[in-house]
This record gives C-alpha cells, sequence and structure tokens, in this order.
C-alpha cells in the first residue's frame, strides 16, 4: 500500500531528539570552550617547560664554558699554536670533568684553521671557515640545536676566546639535550592521553548541569502547557538566585499577571457592551410591542416612534465610540497634528456648554489666555474637552461651578476642569479611565453616561504624549489636569509638568 504523499511525520525518536535538544547543545557547547581551554593550558604548560628546560641547559653550558676557559691555554709549540690542557691527571674526578668538556668540542684560530676537535664534535659535522670567521666577526655568543647521525639533539655554544697575548680564537662546545627532549615529550603525550579522559569528564559534568539549568525552564513549559482560559493562575515559584532564570520567571509571571487582567477586563467589557446594547434594544421591543397592542391614535404611535428613535440613537452612539476606540487601541486612528490656538478651540467649546451649564443652573468660567499654539489633533483635542466639560456639568448639582484653565509651562501647556460637583470617592479613582466604568450613584434619577467618554480621554492625552490628573473628594467636586506638548519640537527630554500618576 503507497502512503499518501501529504501525510504528517511521526514524533522523532528519542535518540533523535537528543541532539536537536537545548541540554545537549548546552552541554555540547561547555565540553567545545572546555577543550578549547584544556588545549591553551596544555600549549601554555609546554612551552613553559620547554623553555624552563632550555634555560637549564644554558645555564649549564654556561658553566662548561666556564670550566673550559678555566683549564684551557693556547701555548705556542713549534711554528703554530696549539691548545694545552692544565689539570691534575692523577685525580680521578678532575680528569673525568675535563675529558667531558673535550667530548664536544671544537677549538680554531681566526683563519677558520681547526686546532683541536672532538669525535663527538664530528658527529655533529666541523663548522666550515667561512662560518667561523662571522661568528668571530660578529663578536657575539651564537646558540644553535645540532643533531648528530643518529637524531640526537645537542645545544652548541659558539663564542670567541683570548688568549694571553689577547689574540681571538673560535670555541665551542656542545651538551646533550636529550633528557630535556625526553622530558618534553613525556609531558605531551601524557597530556594527549589525559585530554579525552578531561573531555568525557567534562562532558558528563556539563549534561549533568545543563539538566539542573534547564530545570526551571522545563518547568516554565510545563506550566505554560497547563494554562487554558479557564485555568490563568498558574505562576513558577522564584529560586531566589536572582539570575537569568528567575528574571525569566519574574517576566513569565508578570506576563501571566498582564494576560489574566486582559482575560478579565476582556470578559466585563463583552459583558458590559451585552448590558450595554440589551439595554436599548429591549427598551425598542418594548416600546414597539406596546405601541403594537395599545397605541390607536398616530400621536400616540408618534410619541412610541420617537422614544424608539432615543433608544436607536443611544445605540448608535454607543456603537460609534466602541468603534472609535477600538480602532484608536489599534493604531488605526491616526492623529491628524497641525498648529491650532486652542485658547480659541476651548473657548468656543466654554460657549456652547454655557446652554446646558444654565438649564443646569451651574456657573460655567474660563481663565483663557489671548493665545495658546499647540500641535495637536483638532477633532481629537475638541473630543477631550467637550468629554472633560460635559462630565463637569453633568455632575455639578445646581448652583455649582465649573471653571476652565488654561497656562503654558515651558514646553507644555496645561488644561484644568475644576467643578465643585459631587466628587468621585478614593477608591473609584483608578478605575475611572476603564471602560463602561461608570461610579455608582445612589441617586437612581441621576442622569448615566456610558462609561466610555473618560476611556477616550486618556487614549488621547496618551496618543499626543501627555499625561492626565485626576483630583477628587467626594461632596466637594473634582479637578481634571491635562498636560500637553506645546509644539512640534519639544525636546524628549521635557517631561510633563504633572507630578501625578499617568492615566
Amino acid at each position: 500500500m503507497r502512503t499518501p504523499a501529504n501525510k504528517e511525520p511521526g514524533p522523532l525518536p528519542a535518540w533523535k531528539r537528543i541532539p536537536r535538544g537545548l541540554r545537549f547543545r548546552l552541554a555540547l557547547s561547555y565540553v567545545f570552550f572546555f577543550a578549547l581551554i584544556l588545549a591553551g593550558i596544555g600549549v601554555v604548560f609546554r612551552q613553559t617547560l620547554a623553555t624552563t628546560l632550555q634555560d637549564h641547559a644554558r645555564a649549564m653550558l654556561e658553566e662548561d664554558w666556564a670550566a673550559v676557559r678555566a683549564y684551557l691555554r693556547i701555548e705556542r709549540r713549534g711554528n703554530r699554536m696549539e691548545p694545552v690542557w692544565y689539570y691534575d691527571k692523577n685525580d680521578p674526578d678532575e680528569a673525568f670533568f675535563v675529558e667531558r668538556l673535550k667530548r664536544v668540542f671544537i677549538l680554531a684560530d681566526a683563519e677558520g684553521r681547526i686546532l683541536e676537535i672532538s669525535t663527538g664534535y664530528l658527529s655533529l659535522g666541523p663548522e666550515t671557515p667561512e662560518t667561523i670567521r662571522k661568528v668571530m666577526d660578529e663578536g657575539a655568543d651564537v646558540w644553535k640545536v645540532r643533531l648528530t647521525g643518529h637524531g640526537l639533539p645537542y645545544l652548541v655554544r659558539f663564542g670567541t676566546i683570548l688568549d694571553e697575548r689577547r689574540r681571538p680564537y673560535f670555541m665551542a662546545i656542545g651538551r646533550p639535550i636529550t633528557d630535556s627532549a625526553g622530558i618534553l615529550s613525556s609531558f605531551t603525550w601524557e597530556y594527549l592521553a589525559l585530554a579525552p579522559f578531561l573531555l568525557v569528564s567534562s562532558a558528563v559534568i556539563g549534561w549533568f548541569f545543563a539538566r539542573r539549568a534547564l530545570q526551571p525552564v522545563n518547568a516554565l513549559a510545563e506550566t505554560a502547557g497547563r494554562i487554558s482560559a479557564s485555568n490563568m493562575n498558574l505562576r513558577i515559584p522564584q529560586r531566589g538566585a536572582e539570575d537569568e532564570l528567575d528574571n525569566l520567571i519574574a517576566t513569565f509571571n508578570s506576563m501571566m499577571d498582564r494576560l489574566n487582567a486582559s482575560l478579565q477586563q476582556s470578559r466585563q467589557f463583552s459583558a458590559d457592551v451585552s448590558h450595554e446594547i440589551r439595554t436599548p434594544l429591549t427598551s425598542i421591543r418594548g416600546q414597539l410591542e406596546v405601541a403594537l397592542l395599545t397605541c390607536q391614535t398616530a400621536e400616540q404611535y408618534r410619541e412610541a416612534i420617537l422614544n424608539s428613535l432615543q433608544d436607536v440613537d443611544r445605540l448608535a452612539q454607543i456603537v460609534k465610540t466602541l468603534l472609535l476606540l477600538s480602532q484608536a487601541e489599534a493604531g488605526h486612528l491616526v492623529l491628524q497634528k497641525a498648529a491650532i490656538d486652542l485658547s480659541a478651540l476651548t473657548r468656543d467649546l466654554v460657549a456652547e456648554f454655557q446652554i446646558p451649564a444654565e438649564e443646569a443652573r451651574v456657573s460655567l468660567h474660563a481663565d483663557l489666555p489671548d493665545e495658546c499654539v499647540i500641535e495637536a489633533d483638532r477633532v481629537q483635542i475638541e473630543r477631550l474637552v467637550s468629554n472633560l466639560l460635559s462630565n463637569a456639568v453633568k455632575y455639578t448639582p445646581a448652583g455649582g461651578t465649573v471653571r476652565v484653565s488654561l497656562q503654558r509651562r515651558d514646553r507644555w501647556v496645561e488644561i484644568e476642569v475644576a467643578d465643585t460637583g459631587i466628587g468621585i470617592p478614593k477608591d473609584y479613582l483608578p478605575h475611572i479611565f476603564e471602560r463602561f466604568f461608570r461610579v455608582p450613584n445612589s441617586d437612581p434619577t441621576s442622569e448615566r453616561g456610558l462609561g466610555l467618554g473618560l476611556s477616550f480621554v486618556n487614549w488621547i492625552v496618551k496618543a499626543h504624549g501627555g499625561r492626565i490628573n485626576v483630583e477628587s473628594e467626594v461632596g466637594k467636586g473634582s479637578r481634571f489636569t491635562v498636560g500637553l506638548p506645546a509644539g512640534a519640537h519639544q525636546s524628549t527630554n521635557d517631561t510633563a509638568p504633572l507630578a501625578t500618576r499617568p492615566a
């Protein structure tokens, strides 16, 4: 039977999932960096050991050089100069020491003629007259590592010595460094043999610590997997280490708090919308049913239709306001900023509200400068000021006062709407900018709004980069203070002049 081409692949086997896991990659990274460190340590230690052995060999050869100069004399014998060794041949220790010095030894005159050369030096290869003259012309000591025909290493020092008449001669002595090379080679092979064991050990340790390090991440994933719309209260406890994982846990828990609050707000919003829309719909349906059953004259039908139209307008206003607010919060409502005279705009709005204020027997006053130009969206600023004035007039009892003031502070403009109304209880102040939130009122005959006006005010203020503050006391009134940037070129370091809680 042929397998369908679009069949989804099954889960990978466990051994294939391991290399793809974060734990494996963390352990592999740990082993990789440990291997680099191990290699670096090995190179440094080997180089240090090689330098130490070389310094030791040079120090020993320096001692031999000084000893040769103490035992060796260059004297004339007949027509030629010959080296003569002065030591006690009857002293076996001294005789052995001198013979050792002469094992790898060469002496030549300034012309490059060899006066004495040992068999050991011949195994390294005799020096040419050109080499001898070059060393004597430079006058500096030369150190070289030379190999015998069997590949044994010798450290050789070339230099110049003087006889009793201050005539220069070329001399070179050597010393085997086979032991030093053996020590260095032994260290290298032993270190290389130990390295795999250390790497395996580091892999096991890295695997173990990666598992411990990822436990909070696994717990985070497990908790996230158990979260659903009906179970938003799960949280991961902090470990107390104050590290990146604790920061991740704190961020996750904070995200869950925000999601839970957003879900609760969404549920409340859905319930409020349903309630607000159902109320006018129910009223419309009831009025129309009553009209069908009881109305007999055209005037009665007309009155029923007018009442229904009022509820339709209310419903349309709710839908329109919700649509605008949703568009604004989603970023689809773009501000059309331009230079506007805020003083003239506020003066016109105050004039419009004088009639409803007089009907409510409320005194409405304005304290405005002749001109106050800001850069803002005129439509939204009108909506902002209108909402604040409407609320102030609506919730101020007869005989009260509403006062609007406008003033500039540095690069900010403050709009203040204060009233002597019923005030807002302190417990409700943090919620007045939430959708559909209305302060409970014990007076059933009082007019109640939609609970959306201040939500729009809050968005308009934030969209213009401003701040809003509310001060209120029950029975004494409320004061709304809005700070807006004065123009398009305000400094990014300027802050709003309100030492208050931002909306």
